[in-house]
């Protein structure tokens, strides 16, 4: 998992369990019947609304961090299959060079031909 993902996600995860908490501690002011209830279910929202928040930031920092940063490699990615055509056009273009005898070729001057 990338940095800033990592970073958005720890917290998010640090910001759901103040919520939690803070949901907790106002249910059982409100079943003692405490004053500090009401206050505790304002701040009960507002957290809600910021957990919702930060969790939504990190499916947007995520997003962001694949789109910045390219396809991520898995055996069925565009990417890769595209790497693959082109290596398979070149290792072609190569051997075809080789049999027609092409004046010039790196493999007659010694060179190794690079491995892609």
């Amino acid at each position: 998992m990338p940095d800033p993902v990592r970073t958005a996600a720890v917290r998010a995860v640090l910001v759901l369990a103040v919520t939690l908490i803070q949901a907790v501690v106002a249910f059982l002011c409100t079943l003692a019947g405490s004053w500090l209830a009401f206050p505790m279910v304002l701040g009960g929202v507002a957290s809600t609304i910021v957990a919702t928040w930060a969790v939504l930031d990190v499916w947007v920092t995520r997003q962001v961090w694949n789109q910045r940063h390219g396809v991520v490699s898995v055996p069925s990615s565009t990417a890769r299959r595209i790497r693959r055509e082109r290596r398979q056009a070149r290792r072609a273009a190569a051997r075809a060079d080789r049999e027609a005898g092409a004046p010039g070729h790196r493999a007659e001057a010694g060179h190794r031909l690079s491995r892609a």
